[in-house]
């Protein structure tokens, strides 16, 4: 694509479908590497656009699901707000941003009191925002909401230490 010079766009596109191949079959840091060019690609080329909260989206969820908590706090926390303000609170992307940016808080070992904290109330209120939008029932409310007592029973744990 490279050599016939496709459209910048179009090789994102690509390289996206590719990163999903990879950790498909169990290569998760040549997905993890393409989910961070497509990331960094996109951003360049769309600015704040749903575009690039997507690949943003990706790439925190490709280092969540790694482990790699610190990095993925460090996009999320960029995301939230521009997916805020050009998705809206409501948009499904933007609760299962803010889920994951839950996940790496209360997932984390080093997770403070001040972290369990936050990623409870943060699950509580995507939670509420789901249960509205999308319905109880409805696979994203309901993995919130698995995860907001998970987090509640870590943080109850972390008290009673």
């Amino acid at each position: 694509m490279q050599r016939i010079g496709a459209p910048e766009e179009l090789m994102l596109a690509v390289q996206g479908n590719l990163a999903v191949a990879y950790k498909t079959i169990g290569r998760r840091n040549e997905a993890l590497r393409l989910r961070r060019d497509v990331y960094s690609g996109t951003s360049k080329l769309h600015g704040e656009h749903e575009h690039s909260v997507v690949a943003a989206y990706n790439y925190a969820n490709s280092l969540t699901d790694m482990q790699r908590f610190e990095e993925a706090k460090s996009v999320l926390r960029k995301t939230m707000p521009v997916a805020r303000r050009v998705l809206g609170q409501s948009c499904r992307l933007t609760l299962e941003i803010r889920w994951c940016y839950a996940i790496t808080l209360y997932m984390d070992m080093g997770a403070s009191l001040d972290d369990l904290n936050e990623a409870v109330t943060t699950l509580e209120d995507a939670g509420r925002i789901g249960r509205r939008v999308l319905g109880g029932a409805h696979p994203v409310t309901e993995g919130i909401e698995s995860d907001a007592r998970n987090a509640r029973a870590a943080l109850r744990a972390r008290e009673g230490a």
